[in-house]
């Protein structure tokens, strides 16, 4: 049987993400996770926050910290939230741990050994003022590309070129603002890309079925030509290189980050050696079948960078068998800022209001086409119609009218007809698109798919009228009240992968055990599951509807204004 390992994008340690972080690597990875296990699958589903790198120094410095203790800090407040959300980690590690900085020596010394490793003189930015080097994110400036003016010196995150500090036009430091540098020489390691190009082409090839955007960000690096890539800096934070001459100086942060995916494995395994085995997912892992989640920016390093990385260790370690980019969120067509407390970021949307509100919205506008843009009005459209005006109402009138009329059982009566039989027809075929959907890696899809089935749902109570069946056949009302509780545990079961949290309160209501909350989407479709004469509760109502005055205020509040 085939394993699924599931990996995100590490979120960077400095500071909370946004939501556009979420939707763009976290939340479709999480669902794609559920929804395997609901399908019965053996998932090990891992993420990390990284460490290393320039953006944790600068961080540390401007709050006063040591870097260990800033990192510290930063990854429990991120882990917290992200659980808060839900998203079912197997691990969520750290790049700083010491099984990454063992694994991340083990591979540089395999491509030293294999000749893919060459040391060159490079000039490199020094700043007067600070006096220090300034490694890539120390330093920022204009691309040259693309004229953005905050551009990084390892890369543009307006349009994803990677770059040098010195192709950077009017570099500044971006720890005091100084523009007074000068480029030094300095000695560093390269990863030979060049010379692997070729195979990475080859595996590139290989996977025809990835997504044109992993597809086009791929093909453009491999069609500029592959050159070789600084893998070494001048830190004092990071894995520390292994090598007769560089002792004073650490890995670049994108040469050990996507290492720390199977870092965190051994950390998860480490936590129960005798339970757990790393090395039969990353080693030799013939029956793995390896997806990974990310947003755009990521997507160079992930389809060429780390593949070159793997490929010239000459080891066979696990590579991606498919690769899901996705485009931007943006925020009233601009971007996600902190600083000028624009859009929203995760703890804060956690305070406005629970998690599946925006588990459920994000998945629906998720960006994996085009870029999506967020606003607060369809926020709200999106919260009213679907979830508190189709499912919520859907679960809301049902159990009411049942418990109004024959107790906190399911009722018994009736023969099973016609009208079912198109009801189940219907429920099978959105079922099946939803599963198909999500399989596929094709999340909006499958939102249409489930919200199709939510609707089946409410023009099968609004047609069969049980409310007013009562009054002159109670056998017929009981029958369709009966089938709608079903349903209820239907919806429960199908948009667990989406809204878990919402699921639980349902299967709570329902009094599922365990055991039968782990049922498979096609035992979902058994509009017969649970007998007459079973308890169940009214729950509270399950969404409530966003009113235009609090939207206004949100809006205001989050404008950057």
């Amino acid at each position: 049987m085939t394993r699924y390992l599931v990996t995100s994008a590490l979120p960077y340690i400095n500071g909370m993400k946004h939501l556009g972080n979420l939707v763009g690597s976290m939340l479709p990875a999480d669902v794609y996770s559920r929804f395997l296990r609901l399908e019965g699958e053996d998932v090990l589903y891992i993420c990390a926050t990284d460490e290393h790198g320039t953006p944790a120094e600068i961080a540390a410095l401007e709050e006063g910290l040591d870097v260990q203790t800033y990192c510290d800090i930063q990854h429990q407040r991120q882990k917290d939230v992200y659980m808060r959300f839900g998203l079912s980690f197997d691990y969520f590690g750290r790049s700083s741990s010491p099984q990454n900085h063992e694994l991340t020596q083990h591979f540089f010394k395999l491509l030293d050994k294999n000749g893919f490793i060459e040391e060159r003189e490079i000039e490199q930015i020094y700043c007067f003022d600070d006096e220090r080097y300034l490694p890539d994110r120390y330093v920022i400036g204009t691309c040259p590309h693309c004229g953005y003016d905050k551009a990084r010196g390892d890369q543009c995150e307006n349009c994803a070129t990677l770059l040098d500090p010195s192709d950077l036009l009017n570099p500044k430091s971006a720890v005091s603002g100084s523009e007074n540098l000068e480029l030094r020489k300095s000695r560093h390691l390269f990863l030979r890309l060049d010379a692997l190009s070729q195979e990475v082409e080859q595996w590139v090839a290989s996977h025809q079925d990835w997504p044109r955007l992993t597809q086009s960000i791929a093909r453009k690096w491999l069609n500029e030509g592959l050159q070789p890539r600084c893998i070494t800096r001048d830190l004092s934070w990071g894995v520390s290189v292994p090598k007769e001459g560089f002792e004073d100086k650490v890995f670049y942060v994108w040469f050990d980050a996507p290492i720390e995916y199977v870092g965190a494995t051994k950390e998860w395994s480490d936590a129960c050696p005798r339970c757990r085995d790393w090395r039969s997912w990353w080693y030799n892992a013939d029956d793995v079948y390896y997806a990974q989640f990310m947003a755009k920016d990521n997507l160079p390093f992930h389809t060429i960078v780390w593949p070159a990385t793997v490929l010239g260790t000459r080891e066979p370690w696990t590579m991606a068998s498919y690769i899901k980019g996705f485009n931007w969120l943006t925020y009233y067509g601009g971007k996600f800022s902190t600083s000028q407390n624009r859009g929203v970021f995760m703890d804060q949307a956690l305070e406005i209001l629970p998690p599946d509100y925006w588990r459920y919205f994000l998945v629906t506008v998720a960006p994996e086409s085009d870029d999506s843009d967020f606003t607060w009005e369809l926020l709200s459209a999106v919260v009213n119609k679907d979830l508190a005006g189709t499912l919520g109402n859907f679960v809301n009138r049902t159990l009411k009218l049942a418990v109004s009329q024959f107790g906190n059982t399911v009722p018994q009566g009736g023969t099973w007809g016609p009208h079912e039989d198109d009801l189940l027809e219907k429920c099978r075929d959105s079922i099946s698109e939803y599963k198909n959907a999500l399989r596929n890696f094709e999340f909006r899809k499958a939102m249409i798919a489930l919200k199709q089935l939510w609707t089946h749902g409410n023009v099968y109570i609004d047609a069969r009228a049980p409310w007013s069946l009562v009054r002159t056949n109670r056998d017929e009302a009981a029958l369709v009240l009966r089938t709608c509780i079903n349903l209820v545990r239907t919806y429960a079961l199908a948009s667990s992968p989406i809204i878990p949290f919402t699921s639980e309160t349902l299967f709570d209501a329902l009094k599922m055990n365990a055991e039968e909350r782990k049922a498979s989407l096609n035992d979902a479709l058994d509009l017969a599951a649970l007998n007459p004469g079973r308890a169940f509760e009214v729950p509270p109502i399950l969404f409530r509807k966003l009113e235009p005055d609090e939207i206004q205020k949100l809006q205001e509040k989050y404008s950057g204004m």
